[in-house]
């Protein structure tokens, strides 16, 4: 029996070993899968953290992206600003199309205007003296009645009626046609009144306009001024002002004739007061020598001797007298004659401006001093005067070669020219002159007044004190 309980007990504890054995399997089975499951969730977790790193570096870089959200559309953003660019430059262009029109019309109304932006005026006419542009004048006035005579001034408005009748209408017109002719023939009186050396396109520009104006006044109608009228007024505008510019040119003219003329009659005085004193010169010496002579035959001894001195010195004084006698006859005989200098004046006109003239005077200094007495404030400097057979030959050769260089181009009659004193000497080797120039201007008066300027300033404007005392 307890044998049998010992078999029993035997098999129950080989059955717990055996269970227990399995239940040791496993749990050996789940503790590997344990320990596989763990380290699945250790890279899990590895991965977990991985990627919580990759979120906060997006977050961070989303904080980021946020500021610069508004550029994301920076395409479109700038093609609309480009539209608008192009917009407001079409509006700007447009409005600076207009400024330059109203500024035209301005211009034309105002007093002032810059020459620059027309150029030089070609003149239209080319009469010899101003009495033919008058003569021109007084034609085209006489071309105009019979345009306006033979309704060519005002045309159109031939089948105009009024109240169904084409006579009344004829009548009508021809009123209109009447007044806009007054009011154009008015205008234009004005402009050609008023033309002068500085406003001539300008007044061109007024008459064009008031055409314009007048005709779309009445362009309803269906009349107009012609251009073959206009055309006419025009060139009365432009005659009346080519007739004021031959005037002056006659006036400019006349004064330097009426300057030539007091300038050769200064030099024939000068020539003939000369020609006298020589001769009176030569008739005292002459008389003394006769003398000296007479009484030579009647001395002896030391009178002699000195009657033999006072005899050498009296003909050398009537030689010296025939000689100013010759040259003074010669002077009046021969007229083109006399001194071309070079001279200038560096207060008064810069460096490197020359005058280049001519004077017949005895002594071309005279002609000097007289250029600068009065007319500027500082003397002449002389860098050369050459004498010679034919002065106004020389003096022309020298204008022309320096005609470009003028200080004034519009009046040939002025002297001046922007020149290097080189250059003219040049020139005047060139025409079998000889002569040595005076390189560089003394210009004594001004540069004294420079120096003495120079003084004053610092006096007038103060100094500054060499320390500051607190």
């Amino acid at each position: 029996m307890f044998d049998f309980l010992k078999k029993k007990e035997l098999t129950q504890i080989a059955k717990l070993s055996q269970e227990l054995k399995d239940a040791r399997n496993q749990l050996a089975e789940k503790e590997d899968s344990i320990s596989e499951l763990e380290k699945k969730l250790q890279e899990k977790e590895f991965e977990i953290n991985s990627l919580k790193k990759d979120i906060d570096s997006l977050s961070d870089n989303l904080i980021v992206l946020k500021k610069y959200e508004p550029l994301r559309d920076i395409d479109t953003q700038i093609e609309a600003k480009n539209q608008k660019f192009k917009e407001l430059q079409d509006k700007y262009v447009t409005a600076y199309n207009i400024y330059e029109k109203l500024e035209k019309e301005i211009q034309i109304y105002q007093d002032t205007i810059d020459l620059a932006d027309y150029g030089v005026y070609e003149p239209h006419f080319n009469f010899d003296v101003s009495e033919q542009y008058q003569n021109e004048i007084y034609g085209i006035r006489e071309r105009q009645k019979i345009f306006i005579q033979t309704k060519q001034a005002a045309i159109g408005g031939e089948n105009i009626t009024w109240n169904g009748s084409l006579a009344q209408g004829q009548a009508m017109v021809n009123k209109e046609k009447k007044l806009m002719l007054r009011a154009f023939n008015g205008e234009c009186e004005g402009f050609i009144a008023d033309v002068e050396w500085n406003n001539v396109y300008r007044m061109e520009d007024r008459l064009n306009k008031s055409f314009d104006a007048i005709n779309k006044v009445y362009e309803k109608q269906g009349i107009t001024i012609s251009e073959e009228y206009k055309e006419l007024k025009l060139n009365e505008l432009r005659l009346a002002y080519e007739y004021k510019l031959k005037k002056h040119e006659e006036r400019e003219e006349q004064r330097a004739i009426r300057e030539q003329m007091r300038e050769e009659e200064t030099a024939r005085r000068e020539i003939e007061a000369a020609l006298s004193k020589a001769q009176k010169e030569e008739e005292t010496y002459q008389k003394a020598l006769a003398k000296a002579r007479q009484e030579i035959l009647s001395v002896e001894g030391g009178k002699q001797e000195k009657l033999l001195a006072k005899i050498k010195e009296l003909e050398v004084r009537v030689a010296e007298a025939e000689t100013n006698k010759e040259r003074a006859l010669s002077m009046a005989q021969q007229t083109r004659r006399g001194h071309v200098y070079v001279i200038s004046n560096i207060g008064s006109f810069g460096e490197n401006v020359y005058k280049i003239g001519m004077t017949r005077r005895l002594d071309p200094m005279d002609r000097v001093r007289e250029l600068g007495d009065a007319s500027v404030p500082f003397p002449f400097d002389v860098h050369a005067i050459i004498f010679c057979e034919d002065a106004p030959t020389l003096e022309n050769k020298l204008h022309k070669a320096f005609e470009h260089q003028r200080t004034n181009l519009m009046n040939s009659r002025k002297e001046f020219f922007n020149v290097t004193l080189d250059e003219i000497e040049e020139v005047v080797h060139e025409n079998d002159a000889t002569i040595e120039f005076t390189k560089v201007a003394e210009a004594r008066d001004y540069r004294e007044t420079q120096a003495i300027k120079s003084k004053i300033a610092p006096q007038k404007e103060g100094k500054f004190p060499e320390s500051i005392v607190a």
